[in-house]
């Protein structure tokens, strides 16, 4: 860490250290936050298994699957129909905090099911397959952050995508 002549350099150094971390943990958060997106709009479409406490998707209805047909759209595809739910994952980071899922208000429906409805889950199932990548990823970031920022990310092989 080297020798401080005064309090003064040494608050500085400290700060500076602060703002690396927060930095690196910043970029780590953006890191998890679009995987997250990413395999959330590459379950749309797709019948999904169980993934920890959320089951595995349920067949289509009959109806559903009509009415699907009668305005063109994609068959056999849970949740697809036009795409709009499909763009509607995003991610923010605010602080030390990532924010990932959808800003349409139906999944939310979609997530937990209705008394007509089967819950067919994409933001859970997501962050869980995805619980392993966010571990080392942020683990990576505090590294990188507390001792010495962007000079040893490449050495941690944190210079891309995890």
């Amino acid at each position: 860490m080297g020798e401080f002549n005064s309090l003064g350099a040494l608050a500085l150094h400290l700060a500076a250290q602060e703002a690396a971390l927060l930095a690196s943990l910043h970029n780590g958060l953006e890191k998890c936050g679009k995987r997250l997106v990413s395999t959330m709009k590459a379950e749309i479409g797709h019948y999904q298994p169980g993934a920890g406490p959320f089951a595995a998707w349920a067949d289509l209805a009959e109806s559903t699957e009509e009415h699907k047909a009668k305005m063109g759209y994609p068959a056999d595809a849970p949740l697809e129909a036009t795409g709009q739910m499909r763009d509607e994952f995003t991610h923010e980071v605010h602080g030390l905090e990532c924010i990932a899922g959808s800003k349409d208000p139906k999944m939310v429906w979609h997530e937990f099911g209705t008394p007509k409805m089967p819950s067919r889950a994409v933001v859970g199932p997501a962050a869980l397959t995805q619980k392993e990548f966010i571990r080392r990823t942020i683990g990576k970031a505090t590294v990188a952050g507390l001792i010495g920022g962007q000079a040893i990310h490449a050495s941690l092989g944190y210079d891309g995508e995890t």
